[in-house]
């Protein structure tokens, strides 16, 4: 017996598949795409820029003869380069550990993502991360909370063929939203 789901067949047999090795590159691609699509992202990355002008107007002040620390203007622009360099250290941390993992293997259809190393393999049906973000270099799924805590990333450079970058784009417009 045939059922009729009134999904097109071809859809529903849309796989595209990637095999790569995480790079802290990658990391450090999906940590900036989550920045710019999270509330608390945004925030960090006005901050440095905040602090940066908060240390100039402190020496403004300073040099037009006004009584002011040296110091904190030091640690103003020490403070707002940490907070700018955090998603490169927090890529090289999660690389660290995606590395010790193996090489994935990932599946794209659609109805989820499929990802398999050589020490697990995850699901992650489409309500799971319902949104994504595409950089030059990434895909990037992200979860629905307002800080997009919970990403996947799937990088371009794991994709057989470029027609498959252009199929794989379209499963996640057809399932998910783009931000």
């Amino acid at each position: 017996m045939v059922v009729d789901t009134g999904r097109d067949a071809t859809q529903e047999q849309d796989v595209v598949e990637l095999v790569y090795q995480p790079t802290a590159r990658d990391l450090h691609q999906a940590l900036l795409a989550r920045q710019r699509a999270s509330r608390s992202g945004r925030m960090q990355r006005w901050l440095p820029g905040a602090m940066a002008v908060l240390a100039l107007l402190l020496l403004a002040f300073m040099i037009s003869g006004g009584d002011g620390s040296p110091v904190l203007i030091v640690w103003l622009l020490v403070a707002a380069v940490m907070v700018a360099v955090v998603p490169w250290f927090q890529a090289r941390q999660v690389h660290r550990f995606a590395q010790r993992q193996g090489t994935c293997r990932t599946l794209v259809t659609d109805t989820a993502v499929s990802i398999t190393n050589d020490a697990t393999t995850t699901t992650i049906k489409w309500a799971g991360m319902p949104r994504y973000a595409e950089t030059a270099e990434v895909f990037v799924l992200l979860s629905a909370d307002n800080n997009a805590l919970g990403i996947a990333v799937l990088p371009k450079r794991g994709i057989h063929a470029p027609a498959d970058a252009d199929r794989l784009r379209e499963i996640l417009d057809r399932n998910l939203t783009r931000v």
